[in-house]
């Protein structure tokens, strides 16, 4: 069975998907053994205690520099017997040396069609604003294997989502999230804890593509 760790900033929708797809069977072989927080006032937390799920924070700036914050991350991740880490919403950016030591094993989830409106600087409504600033007409998400660049690794799964012309960023975040977010990341956890995601010439392979 498949462990997973969740790491977590804010409000944690993202994680309660991924609680309820464990629940009502939509995600098999895998369960959530740890979330871990970048805030100890993360609403993502009650989430967690309330699905029985174990917690810690681990904030970057308790650290004594970014060497002994990885090695706390890598702790934590290795006493949880952690197999897949999943970023659902955290907004610190990870050591090299934890992606090293997980590669090909932290999936991210992010709130655009990589590669539009992605990359540094692009997080939370900020990608919403300049999606509708574009112009563009479809919007969705994205769920990759994290890499040492930002938002450049293996792309899992895409969802897209129209935009309307009523979107504002607020609503357009919302949507998303209700049609994509919460449907992909599940179904791509499913996928990896059963076996069916491999990486290939830095590109997934899923099934039997």
């Amino acid at each position: 069975m498949l462990n997973i760790t969740v790491l977590v900033s804010g409000g944690g929708t993202n994680l309660q998907a991924i609680i309820d797809a464990v629940k009502d069977g939509r995600i098999t072989n895998a369960k959530i053994g740890l979330v871990i927080s970048s805030r100890s006032d993360a609403y993502a937390l009650e989430r967690a205690e309330k699905a029985g799920i174990a917690t810690k924070v681990i904030r970057r700036r308790d650290a004594a520099d970014i060497k002994d914050y990885e090695e706390k991350m890598l702790e934590a991740l290795r006493e949880a017997g952690t197999d897949l880490v999943v970023l659902a919403g955290f907004m610190t950016v990870l050591p090299e040396g934890m992606i090293n030591a997980f590669e090909n094993r932290i999936i991210n989830i992010h709130p655009s069609l990589i590669p539009s409106f992605c990359g540094k600087g692009y997080y939370g409504l900020k990608v919403h604003e300049e999606a509708l600033k574009r112009g563009v007409k479809i919007t969705g998400a994205t769920v990759h294997f994290v890499d040492k660049g930002c938002d450049t690794g293996p792309i899992i799964l895409q969802k897209a989502v129209e935009i309307e012309p009523s979107d504002t960023p607020e609503t357009l975040q919302k949507r998303v999230m209700e049609q994509a977010e919460w449907k992909i990341l599940p179904k791509a956890v499913d996928l990896i804890a059963n076996g069916k995601v491999s990486v290939k010439d830095n590109k997934t392979v899923i099934g039997g593509e």
